[in-house]
């Protein structure tokens, strides 16, 4: 039996793309190679390729150069860097080329236009300043479109550039024919213009006006593209940007300011009040407030000190902290969120394959229709120019710019805005389930709840102050490091109370903690520890304690001075926003059920405060997994939302796993979608914000095939003048980037 090969994957920057015919045929000849898979992707010229150890790149890039594009390994480092400004791009970007490009060419093809449609303004002959505007604007303004059409010439096959070439030069030619052999040179000529072919043409027609036109129209759809792609891709810029500079890093006990690029896991840095954190780490010293709306969008800053995580490019609003770096470089969380959203732009969803596809054998079927238009109208006894007009319309109109636009535009605007609210599609694949998803799964530890303890409820005994038992509690918890002591501290901070001095503190561990406050000999515990001191409880503070327990929560006992004073309550408590998110994921009519490993009568306490009818409880870590499967064996399309380890074999057999930001890498990892907020409100935004990025595809796809469908018989009829065919041809472009465009606007 043969080994198995191990494979690869690499990332290739495309250069020479000029439509997604290019990126259909770069991908065919790539995955002709045996055991090479390659995703090429004319939005962002970039091709994702998988190969086995008997493939090289440089074979890779050898198979994209014999097709007659560049490539190039691509390189993360600037990207993932995110060092250079905005004043560091290049004064000659592509961009800034063809914005001037266009404004030249429509400032010779204005006047050749509006001579040809306004008889008025056709002086003695104007039509040979027509043709010297209109050479530099086909051959100078139209090169790329020339250069790319002989490239695929030379490789037999065709793309739409071979219908802009073909199409703008066949005008020329036919109006230098004219000009020079025919009537049109003529001093005094003369022609009108109208919406139609007129039939009895003559060799007096000029089309220059047409080949300036359409190639002036087809700039303008370009550059309207390509800005599009760059402003679809400032999300991530913006995302990239997010983080710190430079950082003043301890060593040795003295304070450097260095590049944050150079900064090494365990360094300890300062991040001093205003300042960004450079990396993510954990607090060491200090205490403060960190503000995360930049990254998470969450409003309210978030309080530290020594022992909490702390994520880069989180700003310092409160003390001096000093942090130990705990990931550095491509392993920081806002790396890793870049990635995300590269990954997802990076890809192709299904939708996309059919169009490319489509783009494959789109342009050899125009080129047969424009013959055979040419063919028809000459067979039927009609003018040269008549055939020639319709044939040269066929080809102008047919070029499906708007096919190939209509799914990485939508997704790199969609991805990019998501990224923003702090929703990261992982791929493209993802929108297609989003669709789809009836059932939406919520773990309860860390999803529906926080995850931490904290104090539900003080019910105090007869004749006791509520304020003066949780102070006394917390006093003596405060010597404590348990979850349950940390809680009854934190609750009692909350509500303003201050503590008091406490002495001969002991912890019995695993059962509670005494020590003396003041005068009293006080007990915080479970029962146990009370039995050992002959403390019982009255039948008030027994009952409480037993509805507490029933319904899932955790009950301790506080006393002193041999009497049972009151019980505290704790409880994983439920996140805020819960309740909102279950009624915004029942609206979108999904059906949510609440998964959990604790007993049935804390799941159902916390079901019923949310919102949630179906509960499934006592779940083992290892069964989350055989639940999602059987709830698809019912005929369910599951969304799973979690956020810990055990949910990660969970996330990645739903249909659609959402993991919370807030939780762990591996669930992150295994999940589609990722929330930063760690918000359940953004799971309903996450699914809003993929229909509508899947319905705005849809929407682009109907528009591109349906403009194709309906123009070629009218213009292979000789119904439409073939530089309003170009027109319309870069219109339709220019309308699918600015539908993808809307999506920017999304609010959730």
């Amino acid at each position: 039996m043969s080994a198995p090969t191990t494979e690869r994957s690499i990332e290739l920057d495309i250069g020479g793309m000029t439509c997604a015919s290019c990126a259909a045929r770069i991908e065919k000849k790539l995955n002709r190679i045996d055991g090479v898979t390659a995703t090429v992707n004319y939005a962002t010229e970039k091709a994702k390729v998988s190969f086995p150890e008997s493939v090289t790149s440089d074979q890779l890039i050898e198979r994209v150069v014999d097709t007659g594009y560049t490539a190039m390994v691509h390189d993360p480092a600037p990207a993932r860097t995110a060092t250079a400004s905005p004043e560091d791009a290049p004064t000659d970007s592509p961009l800034r080329q063809l914005r001037q490009k266009l404004l030249i060419s429509l400032a010779l093809a204005v006047p050749v236009i509006a001579l040809a449609m306004i008889p008025a303004l056709q002086f003695r002959n104007w039509q040979w300043l027509s043709l010297t505007l209109a050479t530099p604007v086909v051959f100078w303004g139209g090169a790329a479109f020339h250069r790319a059409a002989w490239v695929n010439a030379r490789h037999a096959t065709a793309t739409m550039d071979t219908l802009i070439s073909l199409g703008t030069l066949a005008a020329f030619s036919w109006s230098v024919y004219a000009l020079f052999f025919g009537d049109a040179g003529m001093p005094g000529m003369k022609h009108g213009f109208s919406f139609a072919v007129e039939r009895g043409s003559s060799a007096s027609n000029i089309y220059l006006e047409v080949a300036a036109g359409v190639i002036v129209f087809i700039l303008a759809g370009r550059y309207f593209e390509s800005r599009a792609k760059d402003r679809a891709g400032s999300a991530l810029r913006a995302l990239l940007e997010l983080g710190a500079k430079d950082v003043a890093v301890l060593r040795e006990g003295t304070e450097h300011r260095i590049p944050v690029a150079e900064l090494k896991v365990g360094d300890l840095f300062l991040v001093r009040p205003g300042e960004k954190v450079a990396t993510d780490g954990e607090v060491t010293e200090g205490s403060s407030a960190l503000d995360m709306s930049m990254l998470t969008g969450e409003s309210v800053p978030v309080e530290v000190g020594p022992g909490d995580s702390v994520i880069g490019a989180t700003v310092n609003a409160g003390g001096v902290l000093t942090v130990r770096a705990t990931r550095v470089g491509s392993d920081t969380q806002l790396a890793q969120m870049a990635t995300l959203v590269e990954d997802a732009q990076n890809g192709k969803a299904p939708v996309q394959r059919l169009a490319d596809r489509v783009a494959g054998v789109f342009v050899p079927i125009v080129i047969a229709i424009a013959v055979a238009t040419l063919g028809f109208w000459l067979g039927t006894g009609s003018a040269v120019t008549i055939a020639f007009g319709a044939a040269v319309a066929v080809l102008i109109i047919a070029c499906p710019c708007a096919l190939g636009l209509a799914t990485p535009t939508a997704l790199l605007v969609g991805t990019g805005r998501g990224a923003q609210l702090g929703i990261l599609i992982k791929g493209p694949q993802v929108l297609e389930s989003t669709r789809r998803i009836d059932t939406v799964v919520l773990d309860k530890t860390g999803t529906v709840t926080t995850g931490t303890m904290s104090l539900a409820e003080v019910v105090p005994g007869a004749g006791q102050d509520r304020d003066e038992l949780l102070a006394v509690a917390a006093s003596v918890e405060h010597g404590s490091e348990h979850p349950l002591a940390r809680a009854v501290v934190r609750g009692a901070v909350e509500k303003g109370l201050s503590e008091q001095r406490v002495e001969q503190f002991v912890s019995h561990g695993g059962k509670g903690v005494q020590g003396l406050v003041g005068d009293r000999a006080v007990v915080v515990g479970r029962t146990e520890l009370l039995q050992d001191w002959s403390i019982t409880l009255p039948e008030s503070l027994a009952q409480a304690k037993s509805e507490a327990e029933h319904a899932g929560r955790t009950a301790i006992v506080v006393a002193w001075d041999g009497v049972a004073r009151g019980v505290l309550v704790i409880a994983d408590a439920i996140k805020a926003t819960s309740a909102d998110a279950v009624a915004d994921m029942r609206a979108l009519g999904l059906t949510p059920v609440l998964l959990t490993g604790d007993n049935a009568a804390a799941a159902r306490t916390v079901a019923d405060e949310v919102g949630i009818d179906e509960v499934i409880a006592e779940v083992l870590p290892a069964d989350k997994l055989d639940v999602v499967k059987g709830l698809q064996q019912q005929g369910k399309v599951v969304a799973m939302v979690g956020d810990g380890v055990n949910d990660a074999a969970a996330l990645a057999q739903a249909d659609l796993g959402l993991a919370m930001g807030t939780g762990t890498d591996v669930a992150i990892e295994a999940g589609d979608i990722t929330l930063v907020r760690g918000d359940l409100r953004t799971v309903a935004t996450a699914i809003r914000l993929s229909r509508r990025t899947l319905s705005t595809i849809k929407g682009n796809l109907f528009w591109a095939f349906g403009y194709n469908v309906a123009a070629i018989p009218l213009a292979a009829a000789g119904l439409l003048n073939p530089m309003l065919a170009g027109a319309a041809m870069a219109l339709s472009s220019v309308f699918v980037v600015s539908n993808s465009l809307r999506l920017r606007g999304f609010r959730g």
